[in-house]
């Protein structure tokens, strides 16, 4: 029992879908499924401009080719490795600011102090789908006439403020990789709602192009193939099933975990969650470890996410990020999963609750 478990559409859906394209003989170079699916996800998410890429991991690195300018990017230290791999990939450097203990999203009551005459973009992480503080992020950035780009990779599916999360910041990012609550098998997402910004994130996605023989900016390959937007075409029907059964998981391990022992992160007011993660944060490290070793040792699999801390990188400069660094020793996702049965969760919980009732 991982982590997390692929949700697959019936098989026979897929296939109906992927016929098209073997009918169209065209696999790639943003072909009619490709178009659709960004339609259908435009319209969902209510976002101008929506480009589908190859993975969450590119639109990433695009968004910094174009607004870093090899500056200093203010970045959370609490999030996944892309984010700040992305940074170095580009040339730029990681600026790392401490997180709210609560939210776990980057302080924003700490980006000022951060700010030099290098610094050209805030990058920051809804970290399991809660927001950042988006109003007070943007004011920053327009003080100091600094770009903010969203990693939203866990955040599909979440408003904030009766909008898509997706729709803050000059460019947001989300990934559609297998695990995620809505994927394609391996993929992607860039939005704006600046078309000028939408126009020149296209040619980047696409060496560069312009037309088939014009050029007007370096760019690299990150479309999606036809045969990963079949697989989110087929998924999308199911996102409200999957919602719903993911929030079934979460609610019962709501009501079978001892949280006068433990605590869960703190959604921000305002917020229409996704149940992209279960993460608990322990007393110690040592419950953790326990829990993990005995999870284990019944087939269970949670994951340390994130850890580590990635301000303590081997290649990046390593400032003192202590709440990062204290959250990261202590965070652990449980399972969850559409079909991930109570008898499963009651398991888990028994096995979790055990060992921090006793202190261990």
């Amino acid at each position: 029992m991982n982590v997390t478990k692929t949700f697959l559409p019936p098989q026979n859906e897929y296939n109906n879908i992927l016929k098209r394209a073997w009918d169209n003989g065209w696999l790639t170079n943003r072909g009619e499924l490709v178009l659709e699916l960004e339609q259908k996800l435009k319209s969902f998410l209510g976002v101008e401009h929506i480009i589908a890429v190859a993975n969450g991991t590119l639109p990433i690195q695009i968004a910094l080719n174009f607004l870093g300018n090899r500056g200093e990017i203010i970045t959370t230290p609490f999030s996944y490795v892309a984010t700040t791999s992305s940074i170095v990939w580009e040339n730029c450097k990681p600026v790392f600011v401490d997180i709210h203990p609560d939210y776990l999203t980057i302080d924003e009551q700490k980006i000022e102090d951060a700010i030099t005459e290098n610094t050209t973009a805030i990058l920051a992480t809804h970290v399991f789908g809660n927001p950042c503080a988006t109003d007070a992020i943007q004011k920053i950035a327009e003080k100091h006439h600094l770009k903010v780009i969203y990693d939203a990779a866990h955040a599909f599916g979440v408003t904030y403020r009766g909008i898509s999360l997706l729709s803050y910041g000059d460019i947001s990012t989300c990934s559609f990789h297998a695990t995620k609550i809505f994927h394609t098998g391996e993929g992607g997402c860039i939005t704006t709602n600046n078309t000028d910004m939408r126009d020149v994130l296209l040619q980047k996605c696409n060496f560069g192009h312009i037309t088939s023989e014009t050029f007007n900016h370096v760019g690299i390959n990150a479309k999606m193939s036809e045969l990963s937007a079949a697989m989110g075409l087929a998924v999308f029907p199911y996102f409200n099933v999957i919602l719903a059964q993911r929030k079934r998981v979460v609610e019962f391990y709501d009501e079978l975990l001892d949280f006068s022992k433990i605590k869960k992160v703190k959604l921000r007011d305002n917020t229409e969650w996704n149940y992209s993660y279960y993460p608990l944060i322990f007393n110690t490290e040592s419950q953790l470890l326990k829990s993990i070793k005995e999870l284990k040792r019944n087939n269970i699999y949670p994951r340390r996410y994130f850890f580590p801390s990635l301000n303590t990188l081997p290649y990046v400069d390593n400032v003192a990020c202590p709440t990062s660094e204290d959250v990261s020793n202590r965070v652990l996702c449980l399972p969850l999963y559409v079909g991930l049965e109570n008898n499963a969760i009651i398991t888990i919980s028994n096995i979790i609750n055990k060992i921090i009732q006793n202190n261990e």
